[in-house]
Parts: structure tokens; C-alpha cells; sequence
């Protein structure tokens, strides 16, 4: 009876009251997969594999030393703003601990993860880079643009 009356004195109540069963019927039904045939899977088990075990450097080993944390940000800094890198090469990993910097994740050229581990390279304090870039691409595609006060990337 209160449903009822609820229902009767609030014509917006009376409304959602209709949809209700609508939308619960509309999100139980299975969603089919996408028509494209060449829709692959990711599958990054071998990469969760290798960071679980502990023998590659990520982002939660950031040392959080001064030093350290400038050399990341400088480095950053220049990545970020070469508009000419793709996304994924913007959002590579970039960790560094006692001035060593490790740089990890995917970037669609040679060209591009030439320019990161040089940018890494000319960053002030760095005693070394170990360059764990994953390229996606073969060399020969757009290379980027160096951005105020980054090495050119070297000429292919």
C-alpha cells in the first residue's frame, strides 16, 4: 500500500519505478564479443611473471632521495613535452634509484626509445641508464622532435 501511494504522488517515482525492471534486464544480458577478426587478446603474463619475481625495477622502487627524484623529473619533464612522442612513450616508466635509471614500458619506434634512453643519458647526475624499453615498431617511422634542451635523437 505505501508503494502504491508513493507511486501515485510522485509521477517521477511512478517513472523510475517503470524502468527499474528494464535496466536490470538490459545490464543481466551478456555483452557479444567485437566482429573484428584481428582483435587480439592482451596478454602481458610473461611481464607480470617478470615483475612479480622481483628482478626488474617498477615504479614503486622509486627512491625517494632528492637526487633521485630530480633526475626522474627531469627527465619526465622532456618527455612530456615533446608532443611529437606517442602516448605510450609519454607514459613509459621511469624509475631511478642511487642515479641508476631504469626505463621500462612500450614505444612504437626505434626512434622514439633513442630519443628516452638519450634524454635519460643527458639528464644531469645520471650515472647510468639500463634501457628496458619495449619497441613496437621496426626503425624507419616518424622520429620525433627534440624538445628545448633535449639531445636530438641520432640519426637513423
Amino acid at each position: 500500500m505505501k508503494v502504491k501511494r508513493i507511486l501515485a504522488s510522485t509521477p517521477l517515482a511512478a517513472l523510475l519505478w517503470l524502468a527499474v525492471p528494464d535496466a536490470v534486464a538490459a545490464a543481466a544480458e551478456p555483452v557479444p564479443p567485437p566482429d573484428d577478426d584481428h582483435a587480439v587478446e592482451p596478454d602481458n603474463t610473461a611481464r607480470n611473471v617478470r615483475d612479480r619475481e622481483g628482478k626488474t625495477r617498477t615504479p614503486i622502487d622509486q627512491s625517494n632521495e632528492p637526487g633521485d627524484l630530480a633526475i626522474t623529473q627531469h627527465i619526465r619533464k622532456t618527455v612530456v613535452a615533446n608532443d611529437d612522442l606517442s602516448t605510450d612513450a609519454h607514459n613509459v616508466k621511469i624509475i631511478t634509484v642511487d642515479r641508476v635509471v631504469t626505463l621500462r614500458g612500450p614505444v612504437e619506434s626505434e626512434e622514439e626509445r633513442a630519443f628516452i634512453v638519450a634524454t635519460a643519458k643527458s639528464a644531469p647526475q645520471v650515472a647510468r641508464v639500463d634501457d628496458q624499453l619495449d619497441v613496437q615498431r621496426p626503425a624507419g617511422s616518424r622520429p620525433p622532435a627534440a624538445a628545448p634542451g633535449a639531445p636530438a635523437p641520432p640519426a637513423a
